[in-house]
C-alpha cells in the first residue's frame, strides 16, 4: 500500500470512490453533505484540504494499491505544532476491508506523523458500535483513553464514541 498526500488531480477517481463507498462510510461516519459528492463538491473539499495542509494543520493522503488505485483515505487532522499532536482518521472502502489494510495505513500514517510533522501523539474517536475500527486502533498501539464528549451522528441516530490515544515516542520504560 502507498501513502499519498491528496492533490487536486486526484478529483475525479475521489469522487468516483466517494460515490462507490458513499452508504458503506455512512453506516459508521457522519454522512457527507449531498452536494459533495459531485464534482464542484469533491474540487472543493481537495481546495479546502490542501489549504489546510499549506496551512500545517491537516495532511489529507489517499490510501493507494501498487496500480494507483485508490483503497482508502486517511488524514491527520487539528495538527498542533505546540503540543505535537493531531486527530488520526481513516476510512477503507467497503471492498478493501479485512485484509488487514487499516493497520498498515496506520502504521504508515504514524511514520509520516512522527518524521514529517515531528508529532508525539495522535488520537483517533470512533463510534462505539464501530468495532472493527476499535480493534484497529488497539492493534496499532493505541489505548483506549475515555468517551468523547461529542457524539457524533450515524444515519441519523446520535452515537457516543471512544477516544483513543498513541504516544509515537513514548518514554523506555525503566
Amino acid at each position: 500500500m502507498i501513502i499519498a498526500t491528496l492533490r487536486q488531480q486526484d478529483l475525479l477517481p475521489l469522487l468516483a470512490f466517494e460515490l462507490e463507498n458513499r452508504a458503506w462510510f455512512e453506516q459508521s461516519v457522519e454522512a457527507r453533505a449531498p452536494d459533495f459528492y459531485t464534482a464542484d463538491g469533491v474540487a472543493a473539499h481537495i481546495a479546502d484540504y490542501l489549504a489546510a495542509l499549506r496551512a500545517g494543520t491537516m495532511h489529507p493522503c489517499l490510501l493507494l494499491d501498487e496500480h494507483g488505485a485508490i483503497l482508502g483515505r486517511s488524514n491527520l487532522r487539528d495538527i498542533n505544532a505546540d503540543r505535537h499532536s493531531a486527530e488520526i482518521g481513516y476510512r477503507l472502502g467497503q471492498r478493501h476491508t479485512g485484509q488487514g489494510l487499516a493497520t498498515i495505513a496506520l502504521d504508515k500514517m504514524k511514520q509520516l506523523a512522527r518524521q514529517q510533522w515531528q508529532l508525539e501523539e495522535l488520537n483517533a474517536y470512533i463510534t462505539m458500535q464501530n468495532i472493527a475500527s476499535s480493534r484497529v486502533v488497539l492493534k496499532s498501539g493505541f489505548v483506549l483513553q475515555d468517551t468523547a464528549p461529542i457524539p457524533a451522528s450515524i444515519a441519523g441516530e446520535m452515537r457516543d464514541s471512544f477516544h483513543y490515544r498513541c504516544l509515537l515516542n513514548p518514554e523506555p520504560a525503566l
